[in-house]
């Protein structure tokens, strides 16, 4: 057995691809950590420019708005007591790192999605990368994403992005594969192109699904900006780490207190958007 695992070395192999990876396509890794730095940099100022109160206001609104008075409320209280508690910088980061990561693992996983529910050998080749993507120890990510892009905010996002793929890939897929098929039938009745139908009726019948997918993504992604804290991705996973390791429980609370408190926002934002939908698509 020893022998055997002399030769087939699969830990030597993947550090192989690594080296492999760095040396030849170091220009387009660079490629990819300016593009993402610069988004991340925009979104970040967009969060830390204005004063806190109107960010705060802004938000409650968007609550009241999209959600309900309720969770209208529970924004302007937890933002302010995130203000209070000393956070609100290290929130902002960890939302800017949150809305990068989403917004990328959205580009790519919902037209991932789609060509998965149009072909089902795609689907049976996407469908186990999926599975062990999501079962791979969330920690994991972190080797391959530092040895690429290094120390810092830019292995968080890229990190953050490929753990929280997954949901947005088999929802996006699952939306556009429940379209009833007198619905897909009446299209083609009237003469519409394949990009017609996608656009014009299995998308905004599948949107519920997919505004699904969206909701766990940004979930995941919360949850796996908290463990990139451990490779200098900053925010609140930074907060709790330090936590930990200085053994200040205080510090310890009142980061995972804030982590809570936008992740509920979060989450009870896009829900409300996934019933709206819900709703738009029964009329």
């Amino acid at each position: 057995m020893d022998r055997i695992r002399e030769i087939i070395d699969i830990g030597k192999g993947f550090e192989t691809v690594i080296d492999w990876l760095t040396e030849n396509l170091g220009g387009f890794f660079d490629v990819i950590s300016n593009l993402v730095d610069g988004l991340l940099n925009g979104v970040n100022w967009v969060f830390q420019f204005p004063p806190q109160f109107i960010i705060i206001i802004l938000f409650t609104a968007l609550a009241w708005w999209i959600a309900s008075r309720g969770v209208a409320i529970f924004t302007l209280v937890g933002f302010l007591l995130i203000w209070y508690m000393g956070y609100w910088s290290e929130t902002m980061d960890t939302l800017s790192l949150v809305i990068t990561a989403v917004f990328f693992g959205l580009l790519i996983g919902v037209p991932m999605g789609i060509w998965s529910s149009k072909s089902d050998s795609v689907w049976n080749v996407v469908r186990p990368i999926l599975d062990f993507m999501q079962t791979l120890p969330a920690f994991v990510y972190l080797i391959p994403a530092v040895l690429l892009f290094r120390l810092g905010p830019i292995p968080g996002v890229i990190a953050t992005l490929i753990f929280s793929l997954p949901p947005a890939v088999r929802l996006t897929n699952l939306g556009i594969r429940q379209v009833p098929k007198e619905i897909k039938e009446a299209s083609r009745s009237f003469g519409a192109t394949p990009s017609q139908m996608l656009y014009k009726a299995e998308l905004p019948v599948a949107l519920p699904t997919i505004m699904a997918g969206v909701n766990q993504t940004i979930m995941l992604a919360l949850s796996m900006v908290v463990i990139s804290g451990m490779i200098g991705a900053g925010g609140l996973g930074n907060v709790v780490l330090k936590g930990i390791t200085q053994l200040r429980i205080d510090m310890g609370f009142e980061g995972g207190i804030s982590i809570v408190i936008l992740a509920i926002f979060l989450d009870r934002v896009t829900q409300a958007l996934s019933d709206a939908s819900q709703r738009q698509e029964e009329k």
